[in-house]
Protein backbone atom coordinates (compact mmCIF):
# COMPACT_ATOMS: atom_id res chain seq x y z
CA UNK A 1 0.00 0.00 0.00
CA UNK A 2 1.13 3.58 -0.62
CA UNK A 3 3.07 5.51 2.02
CA UNK A 4 1.36 8.79 1.10
CA UNK A 5 0.61 9.57 4.74
CA UNK A 6 -1.03 12.93 5.52
CA UNK A 7 -0.39 14.33 2.04
CA UNK A 8 -3.14 15.88 -0.03
CA UNK A 9 -0.94 16.54 -3.08
CA UNK A 10 0.64 13.58 -4.88
CA UNK A 11 2.19 13.24 -8.36
CA UNK A 12 0.44 11.34 -11.13
CA UNK A 13 1.91 9.05 -13.77
CA UNK A 14 -0.52 10.24 -16.44
CA UNK A 15 1.18 13.24 -18.03
CA UNK A 16 3.12 14.22 -21.14
CA UNK A 17 5.39 17.24 -21.56
CA UNK A 18 4.63 19.09 -24.81
CA UNK A 19 6.93 21.15 -27.03
CA UNK A 20 4.80 24.19 -26.27
CA UNK A 21 5.95 24.03 -22.64
CA UNK A 22 2.56 22.92 -21.39
CA UNK A 23 2.06 19.56 -19.70
CA UNK A 24 -0.83 17.40 -20.88
CA UNK A 25 -2.90 15.44 -18.38
CA UNK A 26 -3.44 11.97 -19.86
CA UNK A 27 -5.99 10.64 -17.39
CA UNK A 28 -9.12 11.19 -19.48
CA UNK A 29 -10.09 12.04 -23.07
CA UNK A 30 -10.21 15.76 -22.25
CA UNK A 31 -6.37 15.89 -22.36
CA UNK A 32 -6.11 19.21 -20.50
CA UNK A 33 -2.91 21.07 -21.48
CA UNK A 34 -1.79 23.01 -18.46
CA UNK A 35 0.52 25.92 -17.71
CA UNK A 36 2.14 26.23 -14.29
CA UNK A 37 -0.54 26.86 -11.67
CA UNK A 38 -3.46 25.81 -13.86
CA UNK A 39 -6.04 23.18 -12.93
CA UNK A 40 -7.79 20.82 -15.30
CA UNK A 41 -11.53 21.01 -15.83
CA UNK A 42 -11.91 18.31 -13.17
CA UNK A 43 -10.49 20.86 -10.67
CA UNK A 44 -8.56 18.26 -8.64
CA UNK A 45 -5.68 17.60 -11.06
CA UNK A 46 -3.32 20.53 -11.53
CA UNK A 47 0.15 21.57 -12.65
CA UNK A 48 2.30 22.42 -9.65
CA UNK A 49 6.10 22.63 -9.50
CA UNK A 50 6.29 21.61 -13.15
CA UNK A 51 4.31 18.36 -12.95
CA UNK A 52 0.70 17.18 -12.90
CA UNK A 53 -0.50 16.31 -9.40
CA UNK A 54 -3.67 15.16 -7.66
CA UNK A 55 -4.51 17.89 -5.14
CA UNK A 56 -7.18 16.11 -3.08
CA UNK A 57 -5.49 12.89 -2.00
CA UNK A 58 -6.97 11.82 1.33
CA UNK A 59 -9.64 14.54 1.32
CA UNK A 60 -13.28 13.43 1.26
CA UNK A 61 -16.59 15.25 1.03
CA UNK A 62 -17.95 12.97 3.77
CA UNK A 63 -18.83 9.36 4.54
CA UNK A 64 -22.15 7.55 4.67
CA UNK A 65 -23.16 3.91 5.14
CA UNK A 66 -25.70 3.07 2.42
CA UNK A 67 -27.52 0.02 1.14
CA UNK A 68 -25.65 -1.45 -1.83
CA UNK A 69 -28.89 -1.15 -3.81
CA UNK A 70 -28.51 2.64 -3.73
CA UNK A 71 -25.40 2.67 -5.94
CA UNK A 72 -27.39 1.12 -7.73
CA UNK A 73 -26.17 -2.48 -7.71
CA UNK A 74 -28.92 -5.10 -7.71
CA UNK A 75 -26.89 -8.29 -8.10
CA UNK A 76 -23.80 -7.57 -5.99
CA UNK A 77 -24.17 -8.92 -2.45
CA UNK A 78 -27.80 -7.72 -2.06
CA UNK A 79 -28.90 -6.33 1.27
CA UNK A 80 -25.38 -5.49 2.45
CA UNK A 81 -24.03 -2.17 3.70
CA UNK A 82 -21.48 -0.14 1.75
CA UNK A 83 -19.35 2.73 3.04
CA UNK A 84 -19.71 5.50 0.45
CA UNK A 85 -17.52 8.55 -0.11
CA UNK A 86 -16.30 10.94 -2.77
CA UNK A 87 -14.11 14.01 -3.12
CA UNK A 88 -14.68 17.18 -5.17
CA UNK A 89 -14.78 17.88 -8.88
CA UNK A 90 -15.55 15.88 -12.03
CA UNK A 91 -14.05 15.45 -15.50
CA UNK A 92 -17.43 15.80 -17.22
CA UNK A 93 -19.67 18.86 -17.13
CA UNK A 94 -23.16 17.35 -17.05
CA UNK A 95 -25.80 20.07 -16.98
CA UNK A 96 -28.19 17.69 -15.22
CA UNK A 97 -25.81 16.53 -12.47
CA UNK A 98 -27.76 15.17 -9.51
CA UNK A 99 -24.76 15.54 -7.15
CA UNK A 100 -23.65 18.94 -8.39
CA UNK A 101 -22.91 20.28 -4.92
CA UNK A 102 -20.04 17.78 -4.69
CA UNK A 103 -19.00 17.07 -8.27
CA UNK A 104 -19.07 20.74 -9.30
CA UNK A 105 -17.46 21.98 -6.10
CA UNK A 106 -14.47 24.27 -6.54
CA UNK A 107 -13.87 24.69 -2.83
CA UNK A 108 -11.46 22.27 -1.18
CA UNK A 109 -12.58 23.73 2.14
CA UNK A 110 -15.78 21.73 1.68
CA UNK A 111 -13.75 18.55 2.04
CA UNK A 112 -13.45 16.72 5.32
CA UNK A 113 -10.31 16.21 7.38
CA UNK A 114 -7.60 13.93 6.03
CA UNK A 115 -8.72 10.31 5.75
CA UNK A 116 -6.02 7.79 5.01
CA UNK A 117 -6.81 4.63 3.03
CA UNK A 118 -6.27 2.56 6.18
CA UNK A 119 -8.66 4.74 8.18
CA UNK A 120 -11.39 4.22 5.59
CA UNK A 121 -10.88 0.44 5.40
CA UNK A 122 -10.83 0.17 9.19
CA UNK A 123 -14.07 2.17 9.54
CA UNK A 124 -15.78 0.03 6.90
CA UNK A 125 -14.74 -3.18 8.64
CA UNK A 126 -15.71 -2.01 12.12
CA UNK A 127 -19.09 -0.70 10.95
CA UNK A 128 -19.99 -4.04 9.37
CA UNK A 129 -19.82 -2.96 5.73
CA UNK A 130 -19.26 -5.54 3.02
CA UNK A 131 -17.69 -3.01 0.67
CA UNK A 132 -16.48 0.55 0.11
CA UNK A 133 -17.88 2.64 -2.74
CA UNK A 134 -16.19 5.49 -4.60
CA UNK A 135 -19.18 7.62 -5.52
CA UNK A 136 -20.86 11.08 -5.33
CA UNK A 137 -18.31 12.34 -7.86
CA UNK A 138 -16.41 10.31 -10.42
CA UNK A 139 -13.58 8.33 -8.78
CA UNK A 140 -11.43 8.21 -11.92
CA UNK A 141 -10.33 11.78 -11.17
CA UNK A 142 -8.95 10.74 -7.77
CA UNK A 143 -7.53 7.49 -9.13
CA UNK A 144 -4.37 7.40 -7.01
CA UNK A 145 -6.34 7.86 -3.80
CA UNK A 146 -9.02 5.36 -4.83
CA UNK A 147 -6.44 2.69 -5.72
CA UNK A 148 -4.72 3.04 -2.36
CA UNK A 149 -8.08 2.82 -0.56
CA UNK A 150 -8.95 -0.27 -2.60
CA UNK A 151 -5.68 -1.94 -1.63
CA UNK A 152 -6.33 -1.22 2.04
CA UNK A 153 -9.84 -2.64 1.71
CA UNK A 154 -8.67 -5.82 0.04
CA UNK A 155 -6.18 -6.36 2.85
CA UNK A 156 -9.20 -6.51 5.17
CA UNK A 157 -11.21 -8.74 2.79
CA UNK A 158 -13.56 -5.88 1.87
CA UNK A 159 -14.96 -5.38 -1.63
CA UNK A 160 -14.64 -2.19 -3.66
CA UNK A 161 -17.28 -0.47 -5.80
CA UNK A 162 -16.89 2.28 -8.40
CA UNK A 163 -19.79 4.48 -9.47
CA UNK A 164 -18.44 6.15 -12.59
CA UNK A 165 -19.18 7.61 -15.99
CA UNK A 166 -16.33 5.53 -17.42
CA UNK A 167 -14.79 8.49 -19.28
CA UNK A 168 -11.13 7.55 -18.90
CA UNK A 169 -8.17 6.66 -21.11
CA UNK A 170 -6.84 3.16 -21.71
CA UNK A 171 -3.86 2.88 -19.33
CA UNK A 172 -5.43 4.62 -16.33
CA UNK A 173 -8.57 2.56 -17.03
CA UNK A 174 -6.55 -0.61 -16.55
CA UNK A 175 -4.73 0.72 -13.51
CA UNK A 176 -7.99 1.78 -11.84
CA UNK A 177 -10.26 -1.18 -12.49
CA UNK A 178 -7.56 -3.70 -11.55
CA UNK A 179 -8.52 -2.88 -7.96
CA UNK A 180 -12.32 -2.73 -8.33
CA UNK A 181 -14.76 -5.58 -7.59
CA UNK A 182 -17.98 -4.04 -8.93
CA UNK A 183 -18.88 -1.02 -11.03
CA UNK A 184 -22.03 0.81 -11.95
CA UNK A 185 -21.25 2.79 -15.08
CA UNK A 186 -23.44 5.66 -16.25
CA UNK A 187 -24.21 5.12 -19.91
CA UNK A 188 -25.74 8.57 -20.11
CA UNK A 189 -27.13 8.24 -23.61
CA UNK A 190 -26.36 6.57 -26.91
CA UNK A 191 -25.51 9.59 -29.06
CA UNK A 192 -22.48 11.85 -29.30
CA UNK A 193 -24.91 14.76 -29.59
CA UNK A 194 -26.11 14.17 -26.03
CA UNK A 195 -22.61 13.74 -24.61
CA UNK A 196 -21.31 16.89 -26.31
CA UNK A 197 -24.37 19.07 -25.65
CA UNK A 198 -25.18 18.07 -22.09
CA UNK A 199 -21.96 16.53 -20.69
CA UNK A 200 -19.08 18.19 -22.49
CA UNK A 201 -17.76 14.75 -23.41
CA UNK A 202 -17.92 11.97 -25.99
CA UNK A 203 -19.60 8.58 -26.14
CA UNK A 204 -16.93 6.29 -27.60
CA UNK A 205 -14.55 6.21 -24.58
CA UNK A 206 -17.47 5.13 -22.38
CA UNK A 207 -18.33 2.28 -24.76
CA UNK A 208 -14.67 1.23 -24.72
CA UNK A 209 -14.70 1.20 -20.91
CA UNK A 210 -17.81 -0.99 -20.89
CA UNK A 211 -16.39 -3.50 -23.34
CA UNK A 212 -13.12 -3.58 -21.43
CA UNK A 213 -14.88 -4.24 -18.12
CA UNK A 214 -17.07 -6.98 -19.53
CA UNK A 215 -14.55 -8.74 -21.72
CA UNK A 216 -11.19 -8.24 -20.02
CA UNK A 217 -11.87 -8.08 -16.28
CA UNK A 218 -13.71 -9.91 -13.52
CA UNK A 219 -15.42 -6.72 -12.32
CA UNK A 220 -19.16 -7.18 -11.73
CA UNK A 221 -20.80 -4.67 -14.08
CA UNK A 222 -24.17 -2.91 -13.99
CA UNK A 223 -25.29 0.10 -16.06
CA UNK A 224 -27.45 3.13 -15.34
CA UNK A 225 -29.11 5.45 -17.85
CA UNK A 226 -30.80 8.56 -16.48
CA UNK A 227 -33.69 9.26 -18.86
CA UNK A 228 -34.29 12.95 -19.60
CA UNK A 229 -37.53 13.83 -21.39
CA UNK A 230 -36.88 14.93 -24.97
CA UNK A 231 -33.12 14.23 -24.80
CA UNK A 232 -32.36 10.49 -24.60
CA UNK A 233 -35.72 8.77 -24.10
CA UNK A 234 -36.92 8.07 -27.66
CA UNK A 235 -37.89 4.53 -28.59
CA UNK A 236 -35.26 4.55 -31.32
CA UNK A 237 -32.39 5.50 -29.02
CA UNK A 238 -33.49 3.09 -26.31
CA UNK A 239 -33.71 0.32 -28.89
CA UNK A 240 -30.22 1.07 -30.17
CA UNK A 241 -28.74 1.34 -26.69
CA UNK A 242 -30.21 -1.90 -25.39
CA UNK A 243 -29.43 -3.79 -28.59
CA UNK A 244 -25.78 -2.67 -28.27
CA UNK A 245 -25.66 -3.86 -24.66
CA UNK A 246 -26.93 -7.31 -25.67
CA UNK A 247 -24.55 -7.54 -28.65
CA UNK A 248 -21.38 -6.22 -26.97
CA UNK A 249 -21.86 -6.94 -23.26
CA UNK A 250 -24.36 -9.81 -23.18
CA UNK A 251 -27.81 -10.43 -21.77
CA UNK A 252 -26.74 -10.75 -18.13
CA UNK A 253 -25.57 -7.17 -17.49
CA UNK A 254 -28.24 -5.44 -15.35
CA UNK A 255 -29.48 -2.14 -16.76
CA UNK A 256 -31.10 0.53 -14.58
CA UNK A 257 -33.33 3.22 -16.09
CA UNK A 258 -33.40 6.09 -13.64
CA UNK A 259 -35.77 9.06 -13.36
CA UNK A 260 -34.44 12.57 -13.94
CA UNK A 261 -35.51 15.50 -11.80
CA UNK A 262 -34.73 19.12 -12.75
CA UNK A 263 -31.43 20.16 -11.20
CA UNK A 264 -28.21 22.13 -11.59
CA UNK A 265 -28.28 23.77 -15.06
CA UNK A 266 -31.10 21.73 -16.59
CA UNK A 267 -34.21 22.99 -14.92
CA UNK A 268 -36.29 23.52 -18.07
CA UNK A 269 -37.14 19.82 -18.43
CA UNK A 270 -39.91 18.03 -16.53
CA UNK A 271 -39.22 15.09 -14.26
CA UNK A 272 -39.24 11.72 -15.99
CA UNK A 273 -42.67 10.05 -15.93
CA UNK A 274 -42.76 6.54 -14.50
CA UNK A 275 -44.36 5.44 -17.79
CA UNK A 276 -41.15 6.40 -19.63
CA UNK A 277 -39.06 4.18 -17.36
CA UNK A 278 -41.52 1.33 -17.81
CA UNK A 279 -41.37 1.74 -21.60
CA UNK A 280 -37.57 1.71 -21.53
CA UNK A 281 -37.56 -1.41 -19.39
CA UNK A 282 -39.94 -3.15 -21.81
CA UNK A 283 -37.72 -2.28 -24.76
CA UNK A 284 -34.70 -3.68 -22.93
CA UNK A 285 -36.51 -6.92 -22.11
CA UNK A 286 -37.76 -7.23 -25.69
CA UNK A 287 -34.19 -6.93 -26.95
CA UNK A 288 -33.07 -9.75 -24.66
CA UNK A 289 -31.70 -8.04 -21.54
CA UNK A 290 -32.58 -10.33 -18.63
CA UNK A 291 -32.32 -7.84 -15.78
CA UNK A 292 -33.80 -4.38 -16.44
CA UNK A 293 -34.88 -2.06 -13.63
CA UNK A 294 -36.59 1.26 -13.01
CA UNK A 295 -35.06 3.64 -10.47
CA UNK A 296 -35.69 6.89 -8.57
CA UNK A 297 -39.41 6.04 -8.51
CA UNK A 298 -41.52 3.76 -6.32
CA UNK A 299 -42.09 0.82 -8.65
CA UNK A 300 -41.76 -2.57 -6.91
CA UNK A 301 -42.51 -4.41 -10.16
CA UNK A 302 -39.80 -2.57 -12.06
CA UNK A 303 -37.34 -2.92 -9.18
CA UNK A 304 -37.61 -6.71 -8.83
CA UNK A 305 -35.37 -9.40 -10.28
CA UNK A 306 -37.16 -12.17 -12.13
CA UNK A 307 -35.86 -15.59 -13.13
CA UNK A 308 -35.24 -15.48 -16.86
CA UNK A 309 -36.12 -19.17 -17.12
CA UNK A 310 -39.40 -19.57 -15.19
CA UNK A 311 -40.42 -15.96 -14.49
CA UNK A 312 -40.53 -16.30 -10.69
CA UNK A 313 -39.69 -13.26 -8.55
CA UNK A 314 -36.30 -14.15 -7.09
CA UNK A 315 -35.41 -10.78 -5.51
CA UNK A 316 -38.16 -8.34 -4.57
CA UNK A 317 -37.38 -4.74 -3.68
CA UNK A 318 -39.36 -1.90 -2.14
CA UNK A 319 -37.13 1.11 -2.74
CA UNK A 320 -33.82 -0.07 -1.20
CA UNK A 321 -35.42 -2.65 1.08
CA UNK A 322 -35.40 -6.33 0.06
CA UNK A 323 -38.92 -7.76 0.24
CA UNK A 324 -38.52 -11.17 -1.41
CA UNK A 325 -35.60 -13.61 -1.55
CA UNK A 326 -35.92 -16.79 -3.59
CA UNK A 327 -32.29 -17.60 -4.33
CA UNK A 328 -30.19 -20.50 -3.10
CA UNK A 329 -26.86 -19.86 -1.40
CA UNK A 330 -25.07 -20.09 -4.77
CA UNK A 331 -27.50 -17.77 -6.58
CA UNK A 332 -30.02 -20.14 -8.20
CA UNK A 333 -33.77 -19.75 -8.49
CA UNK A 334 -35.48 -21.81 -5.79
CA UNK A 335 -38.33 -22.61 -8.20
CA UNK A 336 -36.45 -24.03 -11.19
CA UNK A 337 -32.75 -24.06 -10.24
CA UNK A 338 -31.65 -21.65 -12.99
CA UNK A 339 -28.60 -19.53 -12.12
CA UNK A 340 -29.01 -15.78 -11.66
CA UNK A 341 -26.04 -13.72 -12.84
CA UNK A 342 -24.39 -11.80 -10.03
CA UNK A 343 -22.21 -11.99 -6.95
CA UNK A 344 -24.08 -13.85 -4.21
CA UNK A 345 -22.83 -15.43 -0.99
CA UNK A 346 -25.44 -17.26 1.04
CA UNK A 347 -28.41 -15.33 2.46
CA UNK A 348 -28.82 -11.61 1.74
CA UNK A 349 -27.61 -8.90 4.06
CA UNK A 350 -29.93 -7.23 6.55
CA UNK A 351 -28.86 -3.61 6.31
CA UNK A 352 -32.16 -2.42 4.87
CA UNK A 353 -32.80 1.04 3.45
CA UNK A 354 -30.89 3.08 6.06
CA UNK A 355 -28.45 5.83 5.12
CA UNK A 356 -26.19 6.63 8.09
CA UNK A 357 -23.62 9.45 7.89
CA UNK A 358 -20.49 8.68 9.92
CA UNK A 359 -17.19 10.21 10.98
CA UNK A 360 -14.08 8.09 10.64
CA UNK A 361 -12.83 9.21 14.03
CA UNK A 362 -15.69 7.25 15.62
CA UNK A 363 -13.95 4.04 14.54
CA UNK A 364 -10.38 4.73 15.59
Amino acid sequence: MSDRTNKSIVPTAYQTRLESGRIRCDLCPRFCKLKEGQRGLCFVRARQRDEIVLTTYGRSSGFCIDPIEKKPLSHFHPGTAVLSFGTAGCNLACKFCQNWDVSKSRETDHLADFASPEMIAKAAEKSGCKSVAFTYNDPVIFLEYAVDVARACHERKLKTVAVTAGWINEQPRRDFFEHIDAANVDLKAFTDRFYKKLCGGTLQPVLETLEYLKNETKVWLELTTLLIPGENDSDRELDQLTAWVVDRLGVDVPLHFSAFHPDWKLTDRPATPTATLTRAREIALKNGIRYAFTGNVHDPKGAATYCHNCGATIIGRDWYQLSTWNLTADGRCTECGEACAGRFEGPPGKWGARAVPIRLTDFE
